[in-house]
């Protein structure tokens, strides 16, 4: 087995800063025009701030490029029977306490959640095992592999994609995911033309690919390929969700990097 040869640092974070996540992206959505499934492919650029303190406000700011793409039905048809990509995605600048942006829209007062994979809080992170063995065991009693789009390596993407895994345990959960059998070491090229080391998850209905920054072991995007048939939807081989993620500390909430 190859060895994914990465180390894992952080750069420090001090109450009053934000953890800046900048992410390139092309994700899928869907649209049923008539009675047709349409599927269409949209850029998309976002930005968050996480405080240290998870009570404090967050902010995210999402953008549509306009960039679009058709991946099967008539997309000329959608846009005919009232398609509109804006309608398909909030966009904005979003601030609430605990990265609950969208409390309003759904008609209640932002909150904290509970810690989850895909809400790795500072509880659920602690509660962690630090032994890849044992981190792996835990992942596959928390998502059991073959239930479709989720499993152990679906989970562990979830907890990496929010970019608040700390350097040590993201080592762990590499090195747990590489134990996997559906899962190789490769080198992929993101988005923006960066090429990183990979771990692959080639079974079920996607081909995914987890990127991995070579500078300190952060996570640095994905590509979901789909690699089984469904009765409807993109043909065996389309691309459809790729991310490139960046991340940085900044001073001040809603300043980009360098500011």
């Amino acid at each position: 087995m190859l060895e994914l040869a990465i180390r894992t640092s952080d750069e420090p974070i001090s109450p009053g800063q934000y953890r800046h996540t900048a992410t390139h992206a092309w994700w899928m959505g869907t649209y049923l025009s008539g009675d047709e499934f349409c599927v269409h492919y949209s850029e998309h650029l976002l930005q968050q701030w996480t405080p240290v303190d998870p009570g404090e406000d967050w902010l995210l700011d999402r953008e549509l490029t306009g960039r679009l793409q058709w991946l099967c039905g008539d997309g000329a048809a959608a846009v005919e029977n009232g398609f509109l990509l804006a309608d398909q995605w909030p966009t904005g600048r979003f601030r609430a306490p605990h990265g609950d942006f969208y409390a309003a829209l759904h008609g209640h007062r932002p909150a904290s959640k509970p810690g989850a994979w895909a809400n790795p809080t500072a509880a659920f992170l602690a509660a962690l095992p630090g032994d890849p063995d044992e981190m792996l065991r835990r992942l596959v009693a928390d998502s059991p592999p073959g239930r479709g789009y989720t499993g152990p390596f679906q989970s562990a993407v979830d907890a990496l994609r929010t970019c608040r895994v700390p350097a040590e345990l993201r080592a762990v959960i590499y090195d747990a995911l590489r134990r996997l059998p559906t899962v190789e070491l490769g080198e992929a090229t993101d988005l923006d033309g960066q090429v990183h080391p990979a771990l692959v998850h080639d079974d079920g209905p996607l081909r995914s690919e987890l990127l991995i920054s070579p500078v300190d072991g952060q996570y640095a995007g994905e590509r979901d390929t789909v690699r089984r048939p469904g009765r409807v939807g993109p043909p065996v081989g389309t691309v459809i969700a790729e991310t490139a993620v960046s991340t940085s500390v900044v001073d001040v909430l809603g300043s980009p990097p360098g500011f």
